[in-house]
């Protein structure tokens, strides 16, 4: 049986997403497709779940109204959510999936979630990280 690294990695080569990386000993990805808004996107094989995790931008010290708009626009988000690292200012855009019934589907509706994100907010995403 395929390992679910190999699983994800024929998923995006179905998708036609560039795969610019890859380690098959971490089980990570990171695809690029600026068109569709998606830029350094990681894929991480981390059994049970799929991670997928877009770097934004950075908050600048002292903004919580970036963080009430953030949080305002999660609840138009189809899948994934915008979360703040935890070691850092730096805004990600995250989503998970279960890899044990890991279908085509599912990996084309978050990362059309991305993109989808990326085009209705990229102005307001780019005036938040000038806040």
């Amino acid at each position: 049986m395929a390992s679910y690294f190999d699983k994800v990695k024929n998923f995006l080569i179905d998708l036609e997403l560039p795969i610019s990386f890859e380690n098959s000993e971490d089980e990570v990805f990171i695809i690029n497709k600026e068109d569709a808004g998606i830029n350094d996107l990681v894929i991480g094989v981390a059994e049970p779940i799929l991670i997928m995790e877009q770097t934004i931008f950075e908050v600048p010290d002292g903004k919580k109204d970036v963080y009430k708009r953030l949080l305002q626009l999660n609840g138009q988000v189809v899948h994934g959510a915008f979360v703040l690292d935890e070691d850092s200012n730096r805004v990600v855009f995250r989503d998970t999936l279960q890899l044990e019934n890991l279908d085509l589907n599912e990996i084309e509706a978050s990362i059309n979630s991305i993109s989808l994100m990326m085009a209705e907010f990229s102005s307001e995403i780019i005036a938040l990280s000038k806040n």
